[in-house]
């Protein structure tokens, strides 16, 4: 363990490498990779995105190019020794941890963006002191990948740290992607003395990282220290945060290529900007069987939204960009029901990038209409929206925005998320019923930090069905893959205790955006059902 000091606010800081088993190509299934290459097949691969990678600690910090499979003159190598773009040099050494980083994040064939433009490899400690804390250094990288934490600290230290992030991320539009800390309830501390998440992952602006594996999470739980806050924002499936960290970190290097090539419609800057893409990525996540939350807590404190999934968040970008039908104010604390108004959001899978207004004495409400419905009269929907803002620099506090979900012909409220600390507020309701719904994104009057606040909003209701069809002497199943994270399960027979398993149905092939399983007659079986998630 190596000390980062940091020289503008006197502190000595320890960074933690975290470490752990190192797990790929089954992962790039789990986590959309490789059903967003195969169904979708548009090259969303981080195509002319600049990432960065600073790693504890100098001098064993570097990234050596032939353990990822990429060229040597992809790197730029960088601590108080000074800067290359060669390798080997004399300003640092190779770090097995570092390859094992990248090898998730851009690395060749295993990682998630094998295509980024540039790769800027940092000692931590120089990274820290000469960009974050002293806010004067451009960078002209758009993800930054941090897999080390600092120690345990006080509330006050957490707080100093996360304000020089939030200020840098806020000034420079930097996406930081964070790990959570490693040292959660399946993971337990040895040596290290904390199972609070920590300092890089707890700033408000940054995707704060969990890792979730054999269906128990290995990182620190939320909330944080200094107020409750919800982290992480998510996790994805690799043996420790190090590893999960850069999975997310590629995934949203590839939606940003996406974003700017116009994947997610003409608005590419709305697109692109890290309200839009964190919204997206939290968004599309896939629930573990267990995830809860409350209304004042949008996310769990061990999963964050969930598990990782691109190719959900790629289907929701592609949704486009759909603005709020009608915008209306009510005075500070009063009621606001939905309106009459008949127009409707045209999809019901995509994103927004807005601005929400109020005044000293009114709230403002944006109204989002949805009709979800399908002409299945059994059939139910589930609903899941993201809405994200920033903490604007140099402020301690954020604006308080909500998500409220309203049924529009009764005008009773169905779920809502009301934190009033978070910065993101996320809602999730299955066996919704069919009807008019009204998504609220609402933000408080009164003392306020600023009376215009720019969000970015995720939305997606769907009807998920499996169908079933004769197929000369055997029978298909069949399905849609978006959204991905569902497994096929079968009983023999109904009435209860009904057995459903998976282990005698062969896995799905995709076909014209289908899937598909074939069963031979002899299959024991007689139901099916799909269920989440597929992990």
């Amino acid at each position: 363990m190596k000390n980062l000091s940091q020289k503008k606010a006197a502190l000595l800081l320890a960074a933690t490498v975290l470490c752990g088993a190192v797990v790929h190509a089954q992962n790039l299934d789990m986590i959309g990779v490789n059903l967003l290459r195969t169904a979708v097949a548009t090259n969303v691969d981080g195509t002319g995105i600049r990432v960065a990678q600073p790693e504890a600690s100098e001098p064993t910090f570097e990234v050596n190019p032939a353990a990822v499979g990429q060229p040597a003159s992809l790197f730029t190598y960088t601590s108080d020794a000074g800067s290359t773009n060669v390798f080997p040099n004399s300003v640092g050494t190779e770090s097995g941890h570092a390859d094992d980083v990248g090898n998730n994040f851009y690395g060749i064939p295993n990682g998630v963006a094998t295509n980024v433009a540039q790769v800027d490899n940092f000692d931590a400690g120089y990274f820290v002191n000469n960009y974050v804390f002293s806010n004067l250094i451009t960078l002209n990288d758009v993800v930054v990948n941090q897999s080390f934490t600092f120690s345990e600290l006080s509330v006050s230290d957490q707080q100093q740290i996360d304000s020089a992030y939030d200020d840098y991320s806020a000034q420079y539009k930097i996406t930081f992607v964070s790990a959570a800390n490693n040292y959660g309830e399946y993971n337990p501390p040895s040596s290290y003395n904390t199972t609070n998440v920590v300092p890089p992952g707890t700033a408000y602006n940054c995707i704060s990282v969990g890792a979730y594996a054999n269906a128990t999470y290995y990182n620190s739980i939320g909330p944080t220290i200094d107020n409750g806050r919800c982290k992480p924002d998510i996790t994805a499936p690799a043996g420790a945060t190090s590893y999960s960290t850069p999975q997310v970190a590629g995934a949203a290097a590839a939606l940003m290529q996406a974003a700017l090539r116009g994947d997610g419609g003409s608005d590419t800057n709305s697109a692109f900007d890290m309200r839009t893409i964190k919204a997206l990525l939290l968004n599309g996540a896939v629930k573990p069987a267990d995830w809860t939350n409350a209304t004042s807590s949008p996310l769990d404190a061990r999963y964050g939204a969930g598990v990782l999934n691109i190719f959900n968040s790629y289907e929701q970008l592609t949704g486009g960009k759909h603005g709020y039908i009608v915008a209306t104010s009510v005075s500070t604390g009063a009621t606001h029901p939905p309106t009459g108004d008949t127009g409707t959001v045209a999809v019901l899978s995509g994103w927004d990038f807005n601005t929400n207004t109020s005044r000293s004495s009114y709230d403002g409400v944006n109204h989002y209409y949805f009709n979800a419905t399908n002409g299945a009269g059994n059939a139910t929907f589930t609903a899941t929206a993201t809405l994200v803002w920033n903490r604007h620099q140099y402020k301690t506090n954020i604006n308080n925005l909500n998500l409220f979900l309203y049924n529009a012909a009764n005008s009773n409220l169905v779920t809502c998320s009301t934190s009033l600390v978070d910065n993101v507020e996320h809602i999730f309701v299955p066996q919704l019923a069919q009807g008019r719904y009204d998504l609220q994104v609402w933000k408080k009057g009164g003392a306020t930090i600023t009376t215009n606040e720019t969000y970015a909003l995720a939305f997606q209701f769907f009807s998920q069905s499996l169908n079933a069809a004769k197929s000369g002497t055997n029978v298909t199943l069949s399905w849609p893959v978006y959204p991905a994270g569902f497994l096929v399960e079968s009983t023999t027979n109904l009435p209860p205790p009904a057995v459903w398993i998976t282990n005698n149905i062969p896995a799905p092939f995709v076909t014209n955006n289908q899937n598909y399983i074939l069963l031979n007659t002899t299959n024991p079986s007689r139901f099916f059902r799909l269920q989440m998630p597929n992990f």
